[in-house]
């Protein structure tokens, strides 16, 4: 099986959003679906029909958070150094409107561009792994070519 690179804070997360869904909303789902059988005939019950919808995502999103979770190889961005790769955090400031961004380079299972966690695997990321401080980088975008200058790259 192929490992899943994640950092600490994404797996912790991961492992939060399962513990919930396993101890407060599959069994809050079950009394839902207990308490809608209660009103009779289950054919015409919408409730009985969206509880169990329901807890069909939840149960299918508990698998995938077991399959991650058990695959996940956690790595400390802070042991690293040297050019950019997978847990740096970038300082970059687009060349063309001088607009300064900072995102770190995650696994794709807790990528989150608003919260400035770029997935490994998006066009940027993959333009910016091997380049150190300094160096500028062409990204194709949906929007069109964009070109950015790497300012800082730490590891924290």
């Amino acid at each position: 099986m192929e490992k899943i690179p994640m950092t600490r804070a994404g797996y912790q997360q991961l492992d939060t959003e399962l513990r919930d869904l396993k101890g407060n909303e599959r069994p809050a789902i079950i009394a839902a679906i207990s308490e809608a059988r209660e009103h009779g005939d289950l054919s015409e019950n919408a409730e009985y029909h969206s509880a169990r919808e329901k807890q069909s995502f939840i149960e299918g999103r508990i698998s995938e958070l077991e399959g991650v979770l058990s695959r996940a190889e956690v790595i400390d961005p802070a042991r690293l150094s040297g050019g950019i790769k997978f847990g740096a955090t970038v300082d970059l400031v687009d060349e063309d409107t001088d607009e300064e961004k900072t995102f770190q380079i995650v696994g794709e299972h807790e990528a989150n561009l608003e919260k400035g966690l770029l997935n490994m695997r998006s066009p940027l990321a993959r333009a910016l792994i091997g380049k150190e401080e300094g160096d500028s980088v062409d990204v194709q975008t949906p929007g069109g070519l964009r070109s950015y200058e790497i300012l800082k790259v730490r590891f924290v």
